[in-house]
């Protein structure tokens, strides 16, 4: 069984996701990438709401690192390449290239971008901290300002 609720952040409304393994997914009200069945709504759902405490925290700038068991399903790459992200230190950025290299696989480059843009995690699982070699910023499927807006936030601390 999956249950879902909403946050509020200061960046737009956020859909949150989880069974209970862990959390599935947090996106945007503007992604593609959630689910049609997002299962039962949920306001005491014991995970769905450490999520939320977590992200409030962040977003006030008192989280630097999330603590939080993530069950997001993928294939084993997917997986790698996500586990990969959460090793980016907050308010740094890595390439695609430089996420390639840190799972072993310096060729993969498109498909780690790929993997990337299929994280269902955002914010906690850290998609937005992988830019373009060149160092612009590339696409996030929260939206590229959101993205923009995210590594401001990361910048200020």
């Amino acid at each position: 069984m999956t249950y879902y609720t909403y946050y509020i952040s200061s960046l737009g409304k956020v859909t949150l996701q989880a069974n209970a393994q862990g959390l599935l997914g947090v996106w945007f009200e503007t992604q593609t990438t959630q689910p049609d069945c997002l299962g039962e709504y949920s306001e005491d759902h014991p995970i769905l709401n450490q999520a939320i405490q977590q992200l409030q925290e962040y977003f006030t700038g008192q989280r630097r690192h999330f603590n939080l068991f993530i069950a997001a399903v993928g294939t084993p790459f997917q997986q790698q390449v996500w586990q990969a992200l959460t090793t980016i230190p907050y308010g740094q950025t890595w390439s695609y290239q430089d996420l390639a290299d840190a799972i072993g696989n310096p060729k993969a480059v498109r498909a780690v971008g790929l993997a990337n843009g299929k994280n269902p995690v955002s914010i906690i699982v850290p998609c937005h901290r992988v830019i373009g070699k060149n160092g612009k910023l590339t696409g996030y499927a929260g939206g590229v300002e959101r993205k923009a807006q995210l590594l401001a936030l990361e910048k200020t601390e």
